[in-house]
C-alpha cells in the first residue's frame, strides 16, 4: 500500500477530485432514503396538494441527479488513477529490471517475471480503480448512517455500534489468512506459468532425451500444489461467509427483538 500511495501521490489533484466526488455520492445516497421519508411524510400527509407532492419529487430527482453525476467523476477519476499507478509502477519496475546483474535472470525466469509484470500488476490496478473507492464510499456511508440512526433511536444505534467489533473481529481475522492463501495460490499459478513456458521453449530438447513423462509429472504435481492451495483458499473464504452472515444476521435479529420489546 505504500507503493501504490507513493505512486498515486503524484496526482494529487485527481486524487482530490476522487475524494470529493467519493463524499458527494455517499451524501447523495444517504439522501435518497431521506428524500423518500420525506415524499410519504410530507408528499403524502393528509391534506397535502399536489404542488408539495411535485416538491418532495424534485428534490428527490434532484438528488438522484446528483448521486449519477458524482458517480460517473469518481469512476473517471479513479479509474485513471488505478491505470495511471500501474503504469508507473510497469516503468518504475522495467528500470530496476534493466539496471540488476544477469546473475539475477539467472536464479529468477525471465517468463515468471513477464508475467507478474502483467498479473501483479493488474491485481493492484483492481486495489486502486475499485477496492481502495469501495471502502471509502462505504466508510462514509456508515458514519453517516450511524448518524442518521443516532438521531432516530439512540438505544438501538449504540448496541449496533458495540455489535460492530463483534462481526468486524472475525472478518479481520479470516481476511488475513485468506491473504496469506491467496497470496501463496497467485504464486502457485506463477510457478505452473514459467513452467509451461521453460519446457515448451525447450521442447526439442525434451523430447531428444525422452523426457515426456518426467516434465508431464513435474507438470502435474505443480498443478497439484496449485489446486491444493485454492481448495485451502476456498475453505477459509466458504468458513468466512458462513461466519459473516451468522453475525450479522444475527446481531439484526437481536437488534429488532430489542426494537420491538422496547416497544
Amino acid at each position: 500500500m505504500r507503493m501504490i500511495w507513493k505512486a498515486a501521490s503524484a496526482y494529487p489533484g485527481r486524487i482530490a477530485t476522487a475524494l470529493a466526488a467519493l463524499a458527494v455520492t455517499a451524501a447523495a445516497t444517504l439522501g435518497i432514503p431521506w428524500g423518500f421519508s420525506q415524499i410519504i411524510d410530507k408528499g403524502f400527509a393528509r391534506g397535502s396538494d399536489p404542488a408539495t407532492i411535485e416538491q418532495w419529487f424534485l428534490i428527490l430527482l434532484a438528488i438522484v441527479a446528483v448521486l449519477a453525476a458524482g458517480t460517473a467523476v469518481r469512476f473517471y477519476s479513479v479509474s485513471w488513477l488505478g491505470e495511471r499507478v500501474v503504469a508507473d509502477i510497469r516503468l518504475a519496475v522495467q528500470a530496476n529490471l534493466l539496471r540488476l546483474s544477469p546473475s539475477f535472470f539467472e536464479d529468477n525466469s525471465p517468463k515468471e517475471i513477464s508475467s507478474r509484470m502483467t498479473a501483479d500488476t493488474a491485481l493492484i490496478e483492481q486495489v486502486v480503480g475499485t477496492t481502495v473507492s469501495v471502502a471509502l464510499r462505504n466508510a462514509i456511508m456508515a458514519l453517516g448512517g450511524i448518524g442518521f440512526l443516532f438521531a432516530l433511536a439512540p438505544k438501538l444505534t449504540l448496541g449496533l455500534v458495540i455489535a460492530i467489533p463483534v462481526v468486524i473481529g472475525p472478518i479481520v481475522w479470516f481476511s488475513r489468512r485468506l491473504r496469506n492463501v491467496s497470496r501463496n495460490s497467485q504464486d502457485r499459478v506463477a510457478d505452473i506459468g514459467a513452467l509451461v513456458a521453460e519446457v515448451l521453449g525447450a521442447v526439442r530438447i525434451v523430447q531428444a532425451f525422452n523426457q515426456e513423462s518426467r516434465e508431464a509429472a513435474r507438470f502435474g504435481q505443480a498443478v497439484e500444489r496449485s489446486f491444493a492451495t485454492a481448495k485451502r483458499r476456498i475453505t477459509i473464504r466458504a468458513a468466512m461467509t458462513a461466519v459473516v452472515m451468522l453475525l450479522i444476521f444475527g446481531s439484526l435479529t437481536f437488534l429488532m427483538r430489542a426494537g420491538a420489546l422496547a416497544v
